[in-house]
């Protein structure tokens, strides 16, 4: 045969001169499978390189001057549960302190369906904008319990995204309740070393994220909708009491006289709660996002809040209050973990859950008991 063709192998040798087959194979590309270089008979795939691990000062310098991808890495190694990443961690976060705490804390919440995420796009445009560098973070404890991640941040944020002047972070993941808070204030220490001076702190989801966000912020905003039912009302008194301002969102178009009736209606009923912070009056306001109306106005309240309150030393106080807080609530966690982790407590519990169940063991009794196993066997 000619044209590069040859007969099949599995073609018998003794056949006739003029015996024709009705296929043929063509010789192969010479020296690989594809006439690529690198690819030629005998050639080795190139090993696939591992980044590179970083020293602690190198995460340091990198953070410093606003490396986004050791930015990256540096968060990554802080929301790590390996040991060795741990302390690393620890002594990535020790010299980075110096550098920490000048930034304005925000925590912003809100029922469902208020429109958190185009709320915070527009507010972390607009302060971009006029020159802040703004980090978005998410804090959902659920989590923890599902170990799943709120990835859309970026997605449904995506203008902020990608703005030269904005970062956004996802949730943390995994690990206790008390881990999610940790990983979260880390990362927000480590934003405010990187150079960002405003950090909107987004919780995302319910019950208990609301309390955990309000004691690492220094200003706590709720979002909330107009005539959004008396279902929510219960929901709304515990939140609103955490609250230092308080912003019907979504006040456009038809809606607008809805808002405006029901800022009037919050206003009263902020009137017979205790404010959230000594020396400031919550106040209610409205705001669109779409039309921006109310962003410009909720920002001028949020920088005279910081006014006020670092005139009256309140600031500086909820600032080591939290810190003091955050150091109570570390230690308690490291505690259970180790109690409830001890052999002999593990070996006593399921025994003393079944006779306090059974109404055979006072519960007061039976967590002694659980208590003294675990004090006999640590100190012995």
């Amino acid at each position: 045969m000619s044209n590069g063709k040859h007969p099949p192998e599995w073609q018998p040798a003794a056949l006739p001169k003029d015996a024709v087959f009705a296929s043929s194979v063509m010789d192969g590309v010479a020296g690989g499978h594809d006439g690529l270089p690198g690819q030629q008979s005998g050639a080795t795939a190139t090993p696939v390189t591992r980044r590179r691990h970083l020293t602690t000062p190198e995460y340091v310098s990198g953070v410093r001057g606003g490396d986004r991808t050791i930015l990256a890495r540096a968060i990554t190694l802080i929301e790590s549960n390996a040991p060795a990443h741990m302390a690393q961690a620890q002594e990535v976060l020790q010299a980075l302190l110096p550098f920490t705490g000048h930034a304005l804390r925000v925590g912003i919440t809100g029922v469902p369906g208020v429109g958190k995420s185009t709320f915070i796009e527009t507010l972390g445009i607009m302060l971009c904008e006029r020159g802040h560098r703004v980090a978005v973070l998410a804090v959902d404890p659920s989590s923890s319990v599902t170990r799943g991640s709120i990835l859309g941040d970026k997605t449904r944020m995506e203008a902020l995204a990608r703005h030269p002047n904005a970062y956004i972070r996802p949730s943390p993941t995994g690990g206790s309740l008390g881990g999610v808070t940790r990983k979260s204030r880390e990362t927000m220490l480590v934003c405010e070393a990187a150079g960002f001076d405003v950090i909107l702190v987004e919780t995302v989801g319910v019950g208990q994220s609301e309390t955990m966000v309000r004691g690492m912020v220094d200003f706590f905003l709720l979002l909330m909708l107009a005539g959004a039912g008396d279902e929510l009302q219960g929901i709304k008194k515990g939140i609103m009491e955490l609250a230092d301002a308080l912003v019907i969102t979504k006040a456009d178009g038809e809606n607008r006289l809805r808002a405006m009736t029901a800022r009037a209606d919050y206003a009263r009923a902020l009137h017979y709660l205790t404010a959230a912070t000594p020396g400031w009056k919550t106040p209610a306001m409205i705001c669109s996002a779409l039309t921006g109306e109310g962003v410009a106005e909720l920002w001028d309240d949020i920088e005279r809040f910081y006014k006020v309150t670092s005139a009256s030393g309140v600031f500086a106080e909820r600032r080591r209050q939290q810190t003091r807080d955050w150091l109570h609530a570390l230690i308690e966690d490291y505690l259970r973990s180790r109690f409830f982790n001890h052999p002999a407590v593990k070996a006593r519990l399921s025994a003393v859950e079944a006779a306090v169940v059974a109404g055979t063991l006072p519960v007061t009794a039976g967590a002694q008991a659980l208590a003294q196993a675990f004090e006999e066997t640590a100190n012995g």
